[in-house]
Parts: structure tokens; sequence; C-alpha cells
């Protein structure tokens, strides 16, 4: 018998809930998160390779941004205030998630486990670290400005600050600001309007 659980580990991204500690009008987990983030990390790389004339990887991006966030089948999602309260707190959590990682990736056939350690590994690459970072940012705009629109106040503070950290992002980052002031506000429209 083997031990080839990675997939089945995957697919219970769906169990980890979001936004611990912030009540919700709309829960979302992990693995729905994931596929939000990849979606708008290849939306990233392709605006960058279409209007600045970047040369990303879109789709290896998408893989990263896929399973940026794996490692928290094992550690949990920790709360952004904790994760980031101080340096050495993030330093190890960071260690912590790539630990969980190599758990992961150790859970596959050996001739797939270097393909998977590169897939799972968003941080090594500076250009892939800022798009998923980038996304993973918008995503959680995005699910402010939801939860805002259904009249959730408990977010008004969230929305504020990742607004802000994005914008300061898009300083240097244009395919950031493009997707920002054209493919944003879009995102505030009902289902009707869209």
């Amino acid at each position: 018998m083997n031990n080839y659980t990675f997939f089945p580990l995957a697919f219970r991204m769906k169990y980890i809930n979001r936004w611990g500690l912030m009540r919700n009008t709309d829960s979302e987990n992990l693995l729905e998160h994931s596929a939000e983030c990849a979606i708008l990390a290849h939306a990233l790389a392709e605006i960058g390779n279409t209007y600045f004339a970047k040369q990303y990887d879109a789709n290896a991006m998408a893989v990263a941004a896929l399973y940026h966030d794996i490692s928290e089948i094992y550690t949990g999602d920790l709360p952004t205030p904790v994760k980031y309260h101080d340096k050495s707190i993030s330093s190890s959590y960071k260690d912590i998630e790539k630990g969980a990682c190599e758990k992961l990736t150790s859970k596959l056939p050996e001739e797939l486990q270097c393909i998977y350690d590169s897939a799972l590994d968003h941080e090594s690459d500076e250009d892939t670290r800022f798009i998923v970072k980038a996304a993973d940012k918008l995503c959680a705009l995005i699910k402010c400005m939801h939860e805002i629109s259904n009249g959730n106040k408990e977010f008004s503070a969230a929305l504020v600050s990742t607004k802000e950290k994005l914008f300061e992002m898009a300083k240097g980052f244009p395919e950031l600001a493009y997707f920002m002031e054209n493919m944003l506000p879009e995102f505030e429209k009902s289902l009707d309007e869209l």
C-alpha cells in the first residue's frame, strides 16, 4: 500500500475557513480562495505580458497561486494580525509553512516530488512572489468589498488597510495598477449589471 495522499489532503482545503476572527456574511474556504487567487495571478501576469512587455509565465504563476496557502492543511489559517505581528513570528511561521509543504510533497511518488516542490514554492522567484502576493491582496480586498456591500461593517478597517497596501504595491507594478483601475470596480456590480 502506498501513502500517496497529497491530492486527498489538497482537497481538504475546502474544510479550512478563512477570516476566522471576523464575522462573515459569506464564509470563504481555502480552496475557493486559492482558485480565485490563481485566476487573479494569471490575469495580472497576462496584463503584464500584454500591456507592459513583461515575459511572465502566467500559467506557472497561476499554479503557484493555486498552491500558495496549501501549507494551511497542517497549520490552519493563522490570522494576518498574528502572522505579521513581528518579524520573529513571521520568520518562524515561514519555517513552519515550508515544513508543511515538504511534508505534503513527501506524500507524492518520488518522481513527482521535485515538480510539486517547485509548484508549492512561490517565494523563490521574485516576480512570482510579487504576483501571488498582489493576487492574494486583491482577493482580500474583493472579500472586504463583498462583505461591506452585504452590510457587514466588520470589514471596514480591513478594506481601508488592504486598499492602502495595494495602492502602495501598484506604484512599482503597472499590472496591478491597471487591474485596480480597469477591473476592480466591476466587482461592485450586481449580477444584472454584469
